[in-house]
């Protein structure tokens, strides 16, 4: 076999193992909520315990992601993947067994904590194992699965939960996990990053932050903006980010270097994910209630239903990646969010308490051809945007952006809904969705601004690397 051929059949297993382990943990984020109603007959709990089985997994997941990046660094991505993973699927288990509610928070909990350590390695995984011209491609697929993992959460939930049993929403994960472990093994390179020693300060810093942030975004809608505890997470996480931010511009080997932010892609790409994520998730949120609630469609039927918007990243994203190796990765992110951008007004335009799934249908389309043309050449411009030492912090940082972005942004529309509307009929319901997806609208777009603000790069061509993009291994390899 020659050394080309090898080094195919590596990136082929790295971006199957990376793209399936990238599916479960985005997965993990939406699956529960279709379920909520089965768990609490099964396992009984109040409203709060309900929305703590979402909200658990969402606060380790966001808050210990640029940990779980930094210790991949340090330890070894290959090493720190495979200890992810195996935490995840362990915990999955233990989800799909709990026999109560507060056991069902806990193991939800961890699975976060496994997630995070799992998630942003799978970005410098692939592109080490991945020659730089063939990366769009490579990141094309790896963000279709990621999307439709995001996307379809409710329709899978729902389904497995009205088909089978709401167990089955963790069992999923197990036999994934089990025949991945293997073949990380077997399949992936091991590789490091700068080898710095741990950032403890900054660690400490920003996950406290983080957390703080997080926790009022997902209590407020639930607790009110006014709670104490709500107010003190959210100022307390402000404070505790911005003495990171401080902090890290003084360290010597801080654990997110803010000279990073000096670069026109990275805190381009990064405002226009952030950005992104806040308009997605608060309407997929809403949406998916919207089919079953005021349409009364099953949780399988409203999800069938849109198809046309999560199901486009498998035919799509492939493609966007392609288009982003030829001619460069900001146009096809600008137009992919000016898209979702126009497909949320549509929707907004369209909705009522009986309208017909033909008038839907083109948003739909349009928001699923959106969403494609993002994902795949946004991977690609965070990972183009650093040093190949810096790739796994940065994926990190990228990654942790996103979450808080969605957990922003169920937690703005959802506010906005309850402000505008509520539950108490299908109208009610239409006039809160309405103004909050014109605001979800309004914020993909302005994430498509803000993806123009990237400066114009030349696309890898036969093994170069874009303009201003230090080499990576595999380019490296390829010229020795």
């Amino acid at each position: 076999m020659s050394e080309q051929t090898a080094r195919r059949g590596g990136a082929v297993w790295a971006l199957v193992i990376t793209s399936v382990a990238g599916f479960m943990a985005a997965l993990d984020n939406l699956v529960v909520t279709t379920a909520l109603p089965s768990i609490r007959e099964d396992l009984g709990g109040a409203l709060d315990d309900l929305e703590w089985t979402v909200s658990a997994y969402t606060l380790t997941f966001a808050v210990l992601l640029m940990f779980g990046a930094a210790l991949g660094d340090r330890f070894g991505r290959r090493r720190l993947f495979i200890a992810g993973l195996a935490v995840f699927t362990a915990a999955s288990a233990a989800a799909a067994m709990a026999p109560g509610i507060g056991s069902l928070i806990a193991a939800r909990a961890v699975q976060g904590v496994g997630a995070a350590v799992m998630m942003p390695l799978t970005l410098t995984l692939l592109t080490a194992a991945v020659p730089a011209a063939r990366r769009g491609t490579a990141y094309g697929i790896w963000g279709a699965v990621n999307g439709l993992a995001v996307a379809s959460g409710p329709l899978i939930g729902g389904s497995l939960t009205e088909h089978i049993s709401w167990h089955w929403i963790f069992w999923l994960n197990v036999p994934l996990g089990v025949a991945l472990l293997p073949l990380a093994r077997l399949r992936l390179a091991e590789s490091r990053g700068t080898g710095a020693r741990l950032d403890l300060p900054g660690t400490l810093l920003a996950s406290g932050g983080l957390f703080g942030i997080v926790y009022g975004l997902v209590r407020g809608p639930a607790d009110g903006w006014t709670d104490s505890l709500v107010l003190t997470a959210l100022f307390a996480g402000g404070a505790l980010l911005v003495g990171f931010v401080l902090y890290s511009t003084r360290a010597k080997n801080p654990m997110l270097p803010m000279r990073l932010f000096r670069s026109r892609a990275f805190s381009g790409i990064n405002a226009a994910s952030l950005l992104m994520f806040v308009g997605m998730f608060g309407s997929i949120f809403l949406l998916s209630q919207y089919m079953q609630g005021v349409l009364g469609y099953s949780p399988t039927e409203a999800g069938l239903r849109m198809l046309p918007w999560t199901g486009m990243p498998m035919l799509v994203a492939p493609v966007a990646g392609i288009l982003s190796d030829r001619v460069g990765g900001r146009p096809v992110v600008a137009t992919g969010l000016f898209l979702q951008a126009v497909g949320l007004g549509y929707m907004a335009w369209v909705v009522s308490a009986d309208v017909s799934y033909t008038a839907q249908l083109p948003g739909l389309i349009v928001s699923g051809i959106g969403m494609a043309l993002y994902f795949a050449p946004a991977a690609n411009l965070v990972m183009s945007s650093v040093r190949p030492q810096e790739q796994g912090i940065a994926s990190g940082a990228n990654n942790a952006l996103r979450e808080v972005g969605g957990a922003l942004g169920i937690a703005v529309m959802s506010s906005i809904f309850s402000a505008q509307g509520g539950y108490e009929s299908a109208q009610s319901f239409v006039d809160g969705l309405r103004p909050a997806l014109v605001t979800g609208s309004g914020v993909v777009a302005l994430a498509a601004v803000a993806a123009l603000l990237i400066p114009a790069r030349r696309p890898a061509r036969d093994g170069v690397p874009a303009a201003g993009q230090t080499p990576g291994p595999a380019v490296e390899a390829l010229s020795s």
